[in-house]
């Protein structure tokens, strides 16, 4: 077993105009202040990460780590959740996802979806300049108008759908499997992948490639009233990095896992701050510890109460108050009677 590395934080969600929000620098030296080890860092914003240049340049990859390290972190994993999603986008959300895409790509899905392949394939180049084995990414989705069918879905849609996504995502696992770096995806409503089972249908599709993975987070599966402590022993194979992130779900007589279309702060169920949920987290943090998870404990602060940066701070202490340093001996070694096979075989009677 391996003791599980962190405290981390994903940087995503904190990133702002105003000090110490707004660069690399600034933010580093906030993050370690709180007690944060690494960094998870977004790629949608060159201010913190020019994606293509640490993807072309091994320079700037050691400039960008230097300058975190120097702070007293790591990076632990690069993140393109809005660059994965538009992979795979269905027509209905067309133009809600072109906010993800730049400007010069707006009304043109065909272009936005190879300038997203591309960001993929130099995340990969990125990571493997940054010395990084997993990277966190959303599948996008074809189907999710379809995920509760009325009318009936059409006979061979979801099979086709998958077909699709498969043959979109596996040039990209393969440039990751270039670059020995894992693809982690986060199983998230509003994605094809965003269980087990579809999971489980998109890597038969892939041919089960070394590189498709999971990112856990028990908040998702939270919401979705899914056995998420099972889902760690089913999955844990395939499970290379974690969002700590903690979700209540409180159904009524009103409304329940789909939300009624309410602001996040009236949902049934809804992401909160780590410790103000009902993620049982001292068992994820053991069954992680007892597969040997090699990976990092990564914040990721959504909650519609409480102030991010209070949800920082107190998430950092949570973190490392869950993690579990592992035993390098079993407990009952001091009752070991030693023996050989001579021994044995007299202990047996045989």
């Amino acid at each position: 077993m391996k003791t599980i590395k962190g405290p981390a934080l994903f940087i995503a969600q904190f990133i702002g105009d105003q000090a110490p929000f707004n660069s690399l620098d600034n933010i580093c030296k906030w993050a370690k202040d709180l007690g944060f080890k690494g960094l998870q860092l977004p790629t949608n914003d060159s201010r913190f990460l020019d994606l293509k240049l640490a993807a072309e340049s091994k320079t700037y990859a050691d400039e960008i780590k230097g300058k975190v390290n120097a702070a007293g972190l790591e990076i632990t994993e690069l993140s393109t959740h809005l660059q994965g999603q538009l992979v795979a986008v269905h027509p209905a959300y067309h133009d809600l996802f072109d906010a993800f895409a730049p400007a010069e790509l707006h009304k043109n899905p065909q272009a936005r979806t190879a300038w997203a392949v591309q960001q993929l394939k130099y995340a990969a180049q990125a990571s493997k300049n940054l010395g990084l084995n997993a990277h966190v990414t959303f599948s996008g989705a074809l189907l999710w108008p379809f995920v509760y069918p009325w009318p009936q879905r059409p006979a061979g849609l979801v099979d086709t759908g998958f077909d699709e996504l498969a043959k979109r995502w596996k040039p990209i696992l393969d440039v990751f499997d270039e670059n020995g770096v894992d693809v982690c995806y986060e199983l998230h409503p509003g994605e094809d992948l965003h269980d087990g089972v579809t999971f489980e249908m998109f890597l038969d599709k892939v041919n089960h490639h070394p590189r498709a993975n999971i990112l856990y987070d028990p908040s998702h599966f939270i919401l979705q009233c899914l056995d998420y402590l099972a889902f760690i022993d089913i999955y844990h194979e395939r499970i290379k990095m974690m969002h700590v992130k903690d979700a209540e779900f409180n159904p009524t007589g009103r409304q329940g896992v789909y939300g009624g279309y309410q602001n996040w702060i009236d949902r049934a169920g809804r992401f909160r701050s780590l410790g103000d949920g009902q993620v049982n987290f001292k068992s994820v943090f053991s069954k992680l510890a007892q597969y040997n998870y090699e990976g990092w404990a990564v914040l990721e602060w959504e909650c519609a109460i409480k102030h991010p940066e209070d949800g920082a701070r107190e998430g950092a202490k949570f973190i490392a108050d869950h993690i579990i340093r592992v035993t390098e001996k079993a407990f009952d070694d001091f009752a070991a009677s030693g023996g050989d096979a001579n021994f044995n075989n007299q202990v047996l009677g045989i």
